[in-house]
């Protein structure tokens, strides 16, 4: 029986490069869940952490 090995270098740019897609997903998928916990509380309980509805999206984009 024969087997057969392949050896594939990838180069370490290519590795920063989907690193860097990785860790945007991964960030993008936090604000996601972010605005969504937000999104749930009422406006008694945004107001009791001092947040409005109009400030939930400045909240999630780290602007506030």
């Amino acid at each position: 029986m024969t087997t057969m090995t392949l050896t594939t270098r990838v180069p370490a740019e290519t590795n920063g490069f989907f690193a860097r897609i990785t860790e945007a997903v991964r960030g993008w998928m936090l604000r996601m869940e972010t605005r969504a916990e937000l999104e749930r509380l009422s406006d008694r309980e945004l107001n009791d952490i001092g947040l409005t509805r109009a400030d939930i999206d400045a909240v999630v984009n780290h602007r506030a």
